[in-house]
């Protein structure tokens, strides 16, 4: 008899693997990314943003069928994994001068969101190249920040979704369980964070950090 499992933060009941099992049975013709998005419309299982959790549902299907509780269609398609087989920025010819002096010199400054832009590559190129953990490809919501002055970059920044367990920051928080799962969307982890090494400007990390883009409201 199916057990109750707990997958991502979802209790999957033995009521919902028989669920399942007819689900399978009834559609023989579909794959699993086809019956994974079937189930997350029949479960309303959605993100925040209201896009289905087809990704982290086919996570669910497996665990099930590893498990031996449901039984998938056999692979249609093996599909290249973007984070294995990614190539690593290339770097980008730059103006190297240093940049010195107090913070007023280079006001103002323009911090642009640069995902999914013409800019996008450059900031990978310098994370990789200038940050000691180099470039790593997000996973999930993430947003990237170049800070310009004068025209030139001068400052990397990159968001990504919060984790979701986390104890020094939920006891801190004061979040209990169910508290954590309702508001962890409204939270952002700074994956990245660098200042060019050829920028010495005092205090000028934390001018970027204050910046009205990256405090909430």
């Amino acid at each position: 008899m199916p057990v109750e499992r707990k997958y991502r933060g979802r209790t999957v009941t033995a009521g919902d693997v028989l669920f399942i099992r007819h689900l399978i049975a009834q559609n023989p013709h579909l794959s699993r990314r086809r019956l994974s998005a079937r189930l997350c419309e029949a479960w309303q299982w959605k993100q925040a943003n209201g896009a289905l959790r087809d990704m982290v549902c086919r996570g669910l299907l497996l665990m099930l069928h590893r498990a031996g509780e449901i039984e998938l269609p056999a692979v249609r398609q093996v599909s290249l994994n973007p984070f294995v087989r990614r190539e690593k920025p290339q770097p980008v010819p730059l103006d190297m001068t240093p940049l010195t002096g107090p913070l007023a010199n280079l006001r103002p400054l323009s911090v642009r969101q640069v995902r999914k832009t013409s800019d996008e590559s450059l900031f990978n190129s310098l994370i990789e190249h200038h940050h000691y953990l180099g470039y790593e490809q997000p996973v999930g919501e993430h947003l990237k920040y170049l800070i310009w002055s004068q025209g030139r970059p001068i400052a990397c920044m990159a968001w990504s979704s919060a984790p979701r367990h986390l104890g020094s920051r939920d006891r801190h928080i004061g979040w209990s369980s169910e508290a954590r799962r309702r508001n962890i969307r409204f939270v952002a982890y700074n994956t990245r964070f660098l200042i060019l090494p050829w920028v010495e400007v005092p205090h000028l990390a934390s001018h970027i950090l204050g910046h009205r883009r990256f405090v909430a409201a």
